[in-house]
């Protein structure tokens, strides 16, 4: 499954709002023996704007009904203290791909990986370049040491890239991925969250 976290067109605030909910996700996803692979991750100065992450468990459903829906931060703003907003908002959401792609339809490279990881990423060929033959969608997915790893994210990337595609192609103009990017359902949060370490509200 894939869960995007979302800061929609919020201020950076909304941004570091995010950041702050993936390091509580994790941990809960450790304790849960839920494996998370960042799939995409669009930064901003202070946090990110949005994340794609991609679950793998037997907890993994429960632990994304915990955290889907909107997600409130009551806190000053730490990047701005005159500002008198004290509300911060994100969205979680969950999607699925509507069908599986087969191997037969997307032709995979191997890559060197790039970026940090030590010897091992500097001298392997672990990472995959992945292109559907149809449309031409392509994906590079380094996240994983094992290759097979990335072959198989690839290839949900590559799901979730075309099931977008095809909803373009059919005059949908806002795919379910974009609406929930930009739309937030602001004053009816499903969890909320307090100060700037982030608490829980009961």
């Amino acid at each position: 499954m894939l869960l995007q976290f979302s800061a929609a067109h919020g201020p950076e605030e909304c941004c570091l709002a995010v950041k702050h909910a993936l390091r509580l996700f994790l941990q809960e996803a450790a304790q849960s023996s839920v494996t998370v692979i960042f799939a995409e991750e669009m930064p901003s100065q202070h946090g990110l704007h949005s994340a794609l992450l991609s679950l793998d468990g037997e907890h993994a459903d429960a632990l994304a009904d915990r955290w889907c829906g909107t997600l409130q931060w009551q806190c000053a703003s730490p990047l701005r203290p005159k500002h008198r907003r004290k509300n911060w908002f994100i969205g979680i959401r969950r999607f699925t791909a509507p069908q599986a792609v087969s191997d037969s339809e997307i032709v995979f490279e191997r890559l060197k990986s790039q970026g940090p990881g030590g010897q091992h990423v500097n001298k392997t060929e672990s990472a995959v370049r992945a292109t559907h033959i149809a449309t031409g969608i392509s994906v590079k997915v380094q996240s994983e040491r094992s290759q097979h790893a990335n072959k198989k994210l690839a290839c949900r990337l590559i799901e979730w890239h075309l099931s977008q595609y095809q909803q373009q192609q059919s005059a949908s103009l806002n795919g379910e991925r974009h609406r929930s990017h930009h739309q937030i359902e602001r004053g009816r949060a499903t969890r909320c969250f307090s100060g700037p370490d982030f608490r829980p509200v009961s």
